[in-house]
């Protein structure tokens, strides 16, 4: 409802910022100014000078583990347990909006804020981000869910037009944010900065309205990417309801003067002014105070669950308490636990490894790694463990990067460590992907950290010694060259396009489908015991439904975490498909012998594709198949199943190609007679002598193939065209 009580200027005020992080308040209508804050693995509250870069101070607060490292565990209740400590921490600091979580595809590992992602999947990413709101909004903070959307570059952000077509939008770009609003209901969204299509994110109707509102059912708060804003007013008319940061009063003005000109209608200005107001209600004064202790030892837990066993040769890992240990590298004494940019979290305290493994083993050697004293530790240890990775200004908000190989300088430390230790494990520190090419032989095993928060050292050295026992998995696929990656020959673009080239075959998709090898693959992860799943068991539950049943166990000597990864796999339908796609997962924790059964419900999207056509989500009649892998490369068990499906009817015209109207289910026999009738007994003779003719007209417009069909004798009337046209709308 309008307000009466406010003038279209106080109106207008309150659709932008105040200053940097806080909204403007209007005390004589009792309207509160509202406080939001980064980020999505930890607060960041500035209390002075303010940027959106993570240059100046912040008050300390629990840096968490990253998105990167928390799509890795595959576990919900991570992502939510998260979310929630942020909850709890921005209560104390007074924070109304918490800006995260950021659930855009990593479409390319050279992306420079992958660390902020989870996952080159949608169902993954979807799921975490959901859990994650729900999550810190349990707490009574908004969350933004961001950056909607094509966000997935930081090379020319602020103007860069992602082109993507519309079936790649719905079925890799949008899932992940559907779900995230349909399931979670975030208070807020925050618009990209990018153009879509070359449209501006920020003044993008189809996207911000038609797509976000109108069919997910939207009703929170569109807020800017900050200095997302390219056009006030043409963003306001698009559903951009509020602009951050405030412009001084500039964009207020275009606002009041739009609407006095009669080019804005104020409804529109009530509308989002509405919105705003309801956003308020989640104002409150900072309350509590932090428990700094708990709240790093739950970082430390979180942690746990997000690394990942890459490689664990001759069971090197975990390592015995009483072995000779060589620490080498300069990250295990100085901690690489998050990234760069605006997400920057001043911790309250930083665990090192090199301090954690030494409170746990009696025997610790340690050598950066600069000069030959690192191979002559290694030489007389048991065990060498390099601490390895990317440097926090390699990867950052801002760039992306140019390589996905390791510094030449960490390469050649561990094959010279390598050569001569009995045994070398490598743990590796970093936002997004890195290349193991020019190691990964040489080494015994690896543990990829990926960015675990402030307690990663003490994580890391629990996971070293058995204390914990990996259960991450890959959320994305580690290739072999850079250049095997879908996106390699269209990322980042030039002239201020990028081009989606590859489509719907992102990530593993792609692998999977062009069958090329990588290095490992989405969903692998070891642990220090083994699993087995049996029993697969699916019923289809309708057309377009199904369950799946299957008996996971625990067959090694210890407790572990085992993630079911469901795939389906299918040709069925008019479009090219995936060789496989996740549908469905869940994680379950096993004792050394035990069995569960775990059943997972598989809906109507996890069969459908999306049709630009009918503009709906379609599952074809036709054969699929539901895999169970432990990765996307190692599908353990299958079963097919037949689905009825939906057969749907085009509506032909004289545009519509040739196989449309023969393969009408109603009109195809139909048109198939009249043709046949019309034809001499020689004609129709020497159409069965050619079962190849009609693929090469398939593609051709019923109007050029009538005409075709005119040059060689045989007449199809304009009558009976037009009957049978009328008879497909039907």
């Amino acid at each position: 409802m309008p307000r009466p009580d406010l003038t279209l200027e106080q109106k207008a005020s309150l659709l932008s910022g105040k200053d940097f992080w806080s909204t403007k308040a209007i005390d004589e209508a009792g309207i509160p100014s509202m406080f939001l804050v980064d980020g999505p693995h930890g607060l960041r509250r500035q209390d002075a000078e303010a940027d959106h870069l993570g240059l100046h101070d912040s008050r300390p607060a629990t840096c968490f583990p990253t998105a990167a490292a928390v799509g890795s565990s595959w576990d919900p209740g991570v992502a939510a347990e998260l979310g929630a400590a942020i909850g709890r921490e921005a209560r104390v600091a007074g924070v109304t909006v918490n800006l995260g979580p950021g659930v855009n595809i990593k479409r390319s590992p050279l992306c420079g804020r992958n660390f902020e992602y989870y996952s080159e999947d949608p169902l993954l990413s979807g799921t975490l981000g959901a859990a994650h709101v729900r999550g810190l909004q349990g707490e009574g903070v908004g969350a933004s869910v961001k950056h909607f959307a094509a966000n997935n570059q930081e090379t020319d952000r602020m103007r860069i037009s992602a082109d993507v077509d519309e079936r790649t939008l719905r079925e890799i770009y949008f899932p992940a944010f559907e779900k995230v609003v349909t399931e979670a209901y975030p208070a807020t969204v925050m618009c990209s900065y990018n153009r879509l299509n070359g449209v501006y994110a920020s003044q993008n109707r189809w996207l911000l309205t038609d797509v976000l509102r109108d069919e997910w059912g939207f009703d929170g708060v569109v807020v800017s990417d900050w200095g997302a804003v390219n056009d006030r007013v043409a963003a306001l008319e698009a559903g951009l309801d509020l602009e951050m940061p405030g412009s001084g009063g500039v964009t207020d003005a275009e606002i009041v003067a739009a609407v006095q000109r009669g080019e804005l209608d104020e409804a529109v200005v009530d509308r989002s002014v509405q919105r705003v107001l309801a956003l308020t209600e989640r104002v409150t004064p900072a309350t509590g105070t932090l428990d700094v202790e708990a709240h790093h030892a739950l970082a430390r837990r979180l942690a746990t669950e997000c690394a990942v066993l890459l490689k664990n040769e001759r069971n090197t890992l975990p390592l015995a308490p009483e072995a000779r240990v060589a620490v080498i590298g300069g990250f295990a004494v100085e901690a690489r636990f998050q990234g760069g940019g605006s997400s920057h979290v001043n911790p309250t305290r930083v665990d090192t490894a090199l301090d954690a493994i030494r409170a746990l083993g009696t025997s610790v050697s340690h050598a950066r790694g600069l000069d030959d004293n690192a191979v002559e530790i290694a030489r007389e240890a048991d065990v060498t463990v390099v601490f390895a990775g990317l440097k926090e200004i390699d990867e950052s908000e801002g760039y992306d990067r140019d390589t996905i190989a390791l510094p030449d300088g960490q390469i050649d430390l561990i094959r010279r460590v390598a050569a001569v230790s009995s045994r070398t494990v490598v743990v590796l520190s970093h936002g997004g992907v890195v290349s193991l090419e020019g190691w990964h032989d040489d080494v015994d095993a690896i543990l990829d950290g990926w960015l675990l928060g402030q307690a990663s050292g003490s994580a890391l050295a629990d996971l070293l010694y058995g204390i914990a026992n990996p259960s991450g998995h890959l959320a994305e696929t580690i290739p072999l060259r850079l250049q095997d990656n879908p996106s390699y020959l269209n990322f980042p673009g030039e002239q201020g396009h990028v081009r989606y080239g590859e489509g719907v075959m992102v990530g593993y998709r792609y692998y999977a489908t062009a069958e090329v090898g990588v290095r490992y693959p989405f969903g692998h992860g070891l642990s220090y015991t083994t699993f087995e799943t049996n029993d697969l068991s699916v019923s289809v539950t309708g057309d377009d439904t199904a369950t799946v049943s299957a008996t996971v166990t625990n067959t090694g000597p210890v407790a572990g975490k085992h993630v079911v990864q469901v795939y389906v796999a299918t040709g069925a339908g008019p479009v090219r498909r995936p060789t496989r796609e996740l549908r469905a997962f869940t994680k379950v924790a096993l004792e050394p012998g035990e069995s569960r059964t775990v059943d997972l419900a598989l809906g109507h999207r996890a069969f459908a594709y999306y049709d630009v056509e009918f503009a709906r989500w379609l599952v074809a009649p036709g054969d699929y198949t539901v895999q169970i892998g432990h990765s996307a490369a190692d599908i353990v068990a299958e079963a097919p199943i037949t689905l009825a499906g939906e057969v749907v009817k085009r509506v032909l015209s004289l545009d519509s190609p040739v196989q449309h109207w023969f393969g009408h289910p109603v009109v195809g026999p139909l048109i198939t007679s009249k043709i046949t009738e019309s034809m001499t007994s020689g004609q129709a003779k020497q159409a069965e002598e050619m079962p190849d003719s009609m693929r090469m007209i398939a593609s051709l417009p019923m109007k050029q193939f009538t005409h075709f069909l005119t040059s060689v004798g045989t007449h199809l009337p304009d009558d009976a065209l037009a009957e049978l046209i009328e008879l497909s709308k039907n």
